[in-house]
């Protein structure tokens, strides 16, 4: 009762928001998550943007922990602070989401449990672009669900910045970033270290990351270049089953990308990139059983190539393109048989026996139109993958202005995802993969309303995804193997309402509330596949609401509250009690005060203020109230 008074209390003075002065505001952001370019007030859909404000001021240090915030969007931790993040968009499981990092492919072929392994430091972010619904004909076949931009700072101006952290649970952070630029050529390096001792037993970890953008500009062109790594272990208590609490993970990703886009009548855009991944998972961190004999290792290759055009005519603006894409995994568990096994870099005598390989190409076509009373987006992507054959995704976005502010908006798009290696090859002791297994498909239909007045924005969509041999890990019961399949049906319903204001829209009222966010989500799922127990597609969010403000206390001083609500559907087989438990919904409220003087930003932050308990996957516990304190410092060259 004393958390309930004291959680009406809070939501009742002080609302939500993100602060800074500087604050673009959203309806002008030009976004990035189509491929014909467009503003936000434009788009015929639903994206939901995190701006570069309020970034700075949530309590968050990991991009997972960020996405928390975003409506529709679930974020199933085990641990904190980025250790290791399922994150899937309107009910759509974590391999049904695309991530993107400054619009190239993310993704981690071998499982989607690896997609948030970024190599970035959230005080690099600009923005975050969150685009709810398929994403197929747009950004390939993994955009099932939905799609996640990741747009890094480009700082225009020599500076460097250093921060650090520290808190319970001997957590500690360390950042330092540099920007040099010589005319139209900028530098931007970023490196960071995150670690914990851990919550509870084996629940330690340490992060660090580096990243290091690179801009070359010419007359009518421009050259970008990006190169990330990131180096992460963690003790995984109990992380993929209960089973064996004394779980170890070992990640480390290397990212590269270049891209080439300019042109004047005709704008072309070429691009290419490579991404690798190793991956070392322990069953046993110590005193393996006799039974046990060796680690699993994993290392994927992925690298790939577009180019596409775009131009104006008089019905329009148009793109078209052409992409490709190669994913091979070596391992020792999963893929088929290696003729010669290859050596295992930095162990001793161990050797990946297996591997696959698949290529994807691609061709699309959009084409959008804009008007004073109507706009529309339409376009398809043929795709050919040589282990599933050829298969199209095609759409249609419109809008119709009823006023200059107010508009109604509709979508028919199709999606497809790709099995993943796991999906398909691992064996383990609690799962069983499925080699045949086919890719999952999906029509959506989605509707709704925008309205864009000066000082806040209101957006409301409702959508029905109906899905086609929906891949889940699955069990008849609970002493059972999961057993990857493919689900004959499943239609997923939600709607959607979120509602954004910015400072000036409180200042007449003499509110010392710098902005404010208010969104929520529902959503009901329908299955066709028997009897059998989900492990992941049938476990969604049925109701999420988040609330989000930044207000001010005194001059320079200001405290951002971010609140969320959760009531998760589907059950989790509890270890202690032996048989299937429903999720207990949830009430979480993260809280950082700023103070802001000159060059410096002094804050105290505390995660689940409220000391609530709760799981985001089944027996994994996650943290109870979490306080640090840190700094970050600007220093102008």
């Amino acid at each position: 009762m004393k958390q309930l008074s004291l959680s009406l209390f809070l939501i009742c003075s002080f609302l939500f928001a993100n602060a800074t002065n500087d604050t673009i505001w959203i309806d002008e952001i030009k976004i990035k998550s189509s491929k014909v370019p467009a503003v936000y007030s434009q788009s015929s859909r639903i994206v939901n943007v995190l701006t570069k404000a309020e970034i700075r001021q949530a309590p968050v240090h990991s991009v997972a922990d960020l996405l928390e915030y975003a409506m529709n969007v679930d974020v199933r931790q085990r641990g904190y602070h980025g250790v290791q993040s399922d994150i899937s968009i309107r009910g759509g499981s974590f391999d049904q989401t695309l991530i993107l990092i400054n619009g190239i492919p993310f993704n981690n072929p071998q499982t989607g449990h690896h997609n948030a392994d970024i190599p970035v430091d959230v005080s690099s972010i600009e923005r975050i672009e969150v685009l709810e619904g398929p994403a197929s004909r747009i950004f390939g076949p993994n955009a099932f669900s939905g799609a996640i931009n990741i747009i890094t700072t480009r700082p225009d101006e020599d500076r460097i910045k250093v921060g650090a952290s520290f808190g319970e649970h001997k957590i500690n952070s360390q950042s330092v970033s540099a920007t040099l630029t010589d005319g139209n050529f900028t530098n931007n390096l970023s490196v960071s270290r995150n670690a914990s001792d851990g919550y509870i037993e084996n629940t330690d970890y340490e992060i660090r990351n580096a990243h290091y953008q690179a801009a070359l500009k010419f007359k009518n062109s421009i050259l970008d270049f990006q190169a990330a790594y990131q180096d992460k272990g963690f003790g995984a208590n109990s992380f993929y089953t209960p089973a064996y609490p004394n779980q170890y993970e070992a990640t480390r990703t290397y990212f590269i990308s270049a891209r080439y886009q300019g042109g004047k009548k005709v704008k072309y855009k070429f691009s290419s990139y490579y991404k690798k991944h190793n991956d070392r998972f322990e069953l046993f961190r110590d005193n393996p059983a006799s039974w046990y004999t060796t680690h699993n290792y994993h290392q994927t290759h992925v690298y790939g190539i577009e180019g596409n055009l775009n131009f104006i005519s008089s019905l329009g603006r148009t793109a078209l393109g052409a992409s490709f894409r190669n994913e091979k995994i070596y391992s020792n568990r999963l893929g088929l048989d290696l003729d010669k096994p290859k050596k295992i870099g930095g162990e001793d005598n161990l050797f990946y026996t297996k591997s696959d390989s698949r290529d994807n190409l691609s061709f699309f076509v959009e084409h959008a139109y804009y008007s004073d009373v109507f706009n529309i987006s339409t376009g398809a992507m043929l795709n050919y993958n040589s282990a599933f054959d050829w298969e199209v995704f095609p759409g249609v976005d419109i809008s119709f202005n009823l006023t200059e502010d107010f508009k109604l908006f509709a979508s028919v798009n199709k999606s497809y995802r790709i099995p993943t290696f796991t999906d398909l090859y691992y064996v383990g002791p609690t799962n069983i993969g499925n080699p045949d297994i086919q890719p999952e498909e999906a029509v959506t239909i989605e509707g709704g309303i925008k309205y864009f007045a000066k000082n806040f924005i209101l957006e409301t969509a409702y959508f029905n995804r109906n899905g086609e041999n929906i891949i889940d890990w699955v069990k008849l019961n609970t002493a059972d193997k999961w057993e990857s399949k493919n689900i004959t049906e499943l239609d997923t319903r939600g709607v959607e309402f979120s509602f954004i204001a910015n400072k000036k829209m409180f200042k007449d009222a003499n509110l010392p509330i710098n902005s404010f966010r208010l969104s929520y989500a529902f959503i009901d799922v329908k299955k066709s596949s028997g009897d059998f127990i989900s492990k992941y597609a049938l476990d969604y969010l049925k109701h999420k609401l988040g609330l989000n403000v930044s207000h001010n206390i005194v001059k320079n001083v200001s405290l951002n509250w971010q609140m969320i609500y959760q009531d998760r559907a589907g059950t989790y087989a509890d270890f202690a009690l032996g048989q299937e438990v429903a999720y207990d919904p949830f009430f979480i409220i993260d809280t950082r005060l700023n103070w802001q003087i000159k060059n410096w930003n002094v804050y105290l932050e505390a995660t689940n203020l409220l000391d609530e308990s709760y799981f985001d996957i089944g027996n994994v516990v996650m943290p109870g109230r979490w306080i640090r304190a840190g700094f970050t410092y600007n220093i102008n060259l």
